[in-house]
């Protein structure tokens, strides 16, 4: 008798034992395109995992362009654009799961009320590099920037309608954090930095103020409602509409499960 009681237990159909569930199978979802948007979608992928263990999820970098070229191939799954589809794209099916915002700081003593494109275009390529000629102090202005090939410094280049070689800067500093450092710490320095990064520093008692462009308030809140002249969506993209694992994964960068990653990247997400 033991040993038939031996049997059925070796066989799961003893009395009282729990079914195991059938392993599923495991899939393989692979990601390319956009530098900015590629450190986002590792930490994305990274949860998405914790959730889905059967899911591998491969993040590779190599530009928005070089993205769309490997799902139009086959190549990838989904593409990361740091932009929206183009007219001439629309033959894919993209979604925008983030926007980010460029906003121009100063020190929080500097009298400066706003600017618009065209002094921050003098500022930034050094035609103008006094603060009286904005009704300020004739102290001279300390422009900091991004690094040349960073997401920001290509926006904030795009918004003044300016390659990049026209920049006249007084120091080209990578990290946000460090930027805004600089400007604590000098009542004459200007910097151009992320609006979400600013608006946390500002939260904490750093002393620097974000100056509103053409009347517009560098906001996330502007930035989510479309209004603020210098912010572009986030978007993944796939060559036909979604399904299976690629749509669920669609559907989780979309739900609420990712806000904290995104605002941990100073993006905006692009639900309410």
């Amino acid at each position: 008798m033991g040993f038939v009681f031996a049997a059925l237990s070796l066989n799961g159909t003893s009395p009282g034992a729990m079914p195991v569930p059938p392993r599923k199978r495991a899939q393989k979802l692979h990601i390319a395109g956009s530098t900015t948007m590629g450190p986002l979608l590792k930490e994305i992928a990274a949860k998405y995992h914790l959730l889905h263990p059967e899911v591998a999820v491969d993040v590779e970098l190599g530009g928005s362009a070089r993205g769309l070229e490997d799902v139009r191939a086959g190549h990838a799954h989904i593409a990361m654009l740091s932009r929206a589809l183009a007219p001439s794209e629309r033959d894919l099916y993209g979604i925008p799961i983030a926007r980010d915002g460029v906003g121009v700081v100063v020190h929080a003593n500097n009298p400066l009320r706003e600017l618009n494109a065209e002094q921050l275009q003098a500022i930034f390529t050094g035609r103008v590099q006094g603060w009286q000629e904005f009704g300020g102090k004739r102290d001279a202005i300390y422009a900091l920037g991004g690094l040349r090939d960073g997401a920001s410094s290509a926006l904030f280049a795009r918004f003044l309608k300016q390659p990049l070689d026209a920049f006249s800067l007084n120091a080209a500093v990578e990290s946000n954090i460090e930027r805004l450092a600089v400007v604590a710490a000098c009542e004459n320095a200007i910097a151009y930095v992320s609006v979400g990064s600013a608006e946390r520093a500002i939260s904490q008692g750093v002393s620097v103020r974000l100056l509103p462009i053409s009347g517009i308030a560098a906001s996330s809140a502007n930035i989510r409602n479309g209004s603020y002249p210098i912010c572009r969506a986030l978007t993944l993209a796939s060559r036909d509409a979604p399904s299976g694992v690629a749509r669920s994964f669609f559907a989780f960068c979309l739900s609420a499960q990712v806000n904290g990653i995104l605002s941990a990247f100073d993006f905006v997400p692009y639900l309410d």
